[in-house]
């Protein structure tokens, strides 16, 4: 039998079967996220779970370029059942295009279970609950291996570049640091300089800036991008800047464990912890290995948190996509990431004994308390603004003396971007989108 006859019998055979008859196959759901790696064996775990408990298959899709596979399958009318979105833009706009399910009836308000301003969070800017965030991070965090940096650390700006001047003198390059992150380099640029902003300038003027009314040339915003340089520049990054282009971010804190060191300090958010665990050739413990400090406020006083969620919303809705994202939603669930390491839930009813570590509690009561939380600016600012802080990060990061024209670029594309396109969101703040 050649091939083109066998192909076509076994199609006829196909086709003469039902679906599902006789076949014993579970009712399954998809979900599309970004989780790769060790982020992806914490998922399946939670994942696994849910299989056994509702005989449900999941077909899960991890890849960096989830907001491009994402755009891609929503344009052919193919989306996935479900898809964990990393910022609250991304789900205002496909809310507001329609293209999502409102969780109300799902999953109820939950307010027992998340501090007021997490649910504000969590409903991303609309005035409907339209996703859940099933995991959640600090960023401005700074993370260090207590054996080769003993002693306090930096608690205000100035302590903090005189620390980084003092290390600069050692063996060692004071900063870790890596751009690279297909399909989006770039970013880990972007939290330095949304992080030093809202340290110098506080949530108000980090508010009006991720909501496109302060101008990338003001005086705030200049000077947030000339601390980064100052404090992370060329002399003080490990391999310099070629290096730093090249390397990806997820790659770049193995410095903190190598031998000789290679590096001292990254900054990096708390999934950095997922990372460092992930190493191979590293067997490093939390606490012992490497621990963090928050980046310091420009005074040393009060701080507000930079933070980013991951957030699961609906495309299709099935009982089984229900059941799932429902499933995301609980305590049960969440309670399932933290034995896997680098998770983190703001379900207030996930007890801090199921963080393994004193680290992680550390930022588990964190990301619980009734603090200050602004939103990850650039996850929230419209595509073309974004996409253009990306390449900006990259630009500077190359050749700082191009500052002025970088912020001139960046202006020219805000000042280009319709008002209603922008969401006042970052830390609080409501807009309507229509229902489904």
């Amino acid at each position: 039998m050649n091939r083109t006859t066998a192909l076509l019998l076994t199609a006829v055979l196909a086709a003469a079967v039902p679906a599902c008859a006789g076949t014993g196959s579970r009712p399954t759901v998809s979900i599309l996220a970004s989780w790769t790696g060790a982020e992806q064996t914490s998922f399946e775990a939670v994942l696994a779970a849910f299989e056994a408990k509702e005989n449900i298959e999941v077909d899960y899709n991890g890849t960096r370029a989830v907001g491009q596979v994402l755009r891609s399958e929503v344009q052919q009318g193919t989306p996935p059942d479900l898809a964990v979105l990393p910022s609250p833009g991304e789900l205002a706009t496909y809310a507001h295009d329609g293209y999502l399910h409102a969780l109300d009836d799902v999953i109820g308000p939950q307010t027992d279970e998340y501090s007021s301003q997490w649910v504000d969070l969590e409903r991303a800017a609309t005035d409907r609950r339209y996703g859940v965030a099933v995991k959640a991070d600090l960023k401005g965090t700074i993370w260090y291996n207590p054996k080769r940096l003993p002693g306090p650390k930096p608690t205000t700006e100035a302590e903090l570049a005189t620390f980084v001047g003092d290390l600069a003198g050692g063996g060692a390059a004071p900063w870790c640091m890596g751009m690279g992150a297909t399909p989006d380099s770039g970013w880990p640029g972007t939290d330095w300089v949304e992080n030093i902003l809202l340290q110098q300038a506080g949530p108000d003027a980090y508010r009006a800036w991720a909501g496109g009314e302060l101008a990338w040339t003001s005086e705030p915003v200049r000077r947030a991008w000339l601390t980064w340089g100052q404090l992370a520049g060329p002399t003080t990054v490990r391999g310099g800047p070629t290096s730093v282009l090249l390397t990806d971010f997820a790659d770049a804190g193995r410095g903190l464990f190598a031998q000789p060191a290679g590096c001292l300090l990254d900054h990096q958010a708390t999934f950095a912890m997922s990372m460092y665990q992930g190493y191979d050739g590293y067997a490093v413990t939390a606490g012992s290995d490497f621990d963090f400090f928050p980046f310091p406020s420009s005074t040393g006083g009060d701080r507000a948190w930079e933070v980013s969620a991951d957030l699961a919303a609906m495309f299709n809705r099935t009982p089984e996509s229900e059941k799932l994202i429902r499933f995301l939603a609980s305590a049960q669930a969440q309670e399932i990431w933290p034995d896997n390491g680098g998770a983190f839930s703001v379900n207030r009813k996930v007890t801090k004994a199921v963080y393994a570590d004193e680290v992680s509690k550390r930022i588990a009561e964190t990301l619980t308390s009734p603090g200050t939380f602004c939103f990850d600016a650039s996850d929230l600012m419209p595509g073309s603004m974004r996409t253009a802080f990306y390449r900006a990060a990259l630009e500077y990061v190359n050749d700082p003396t191009r500052l002025d024209t970088v912020l001139v670029q960046l202006e020219t594309v805000r000042s280009n971007i319709g008002k209603s396109e922008w969401l006042d969101f970052p830390c609080g703040g409501r807009v309507t989108v229509g229902p489904r």
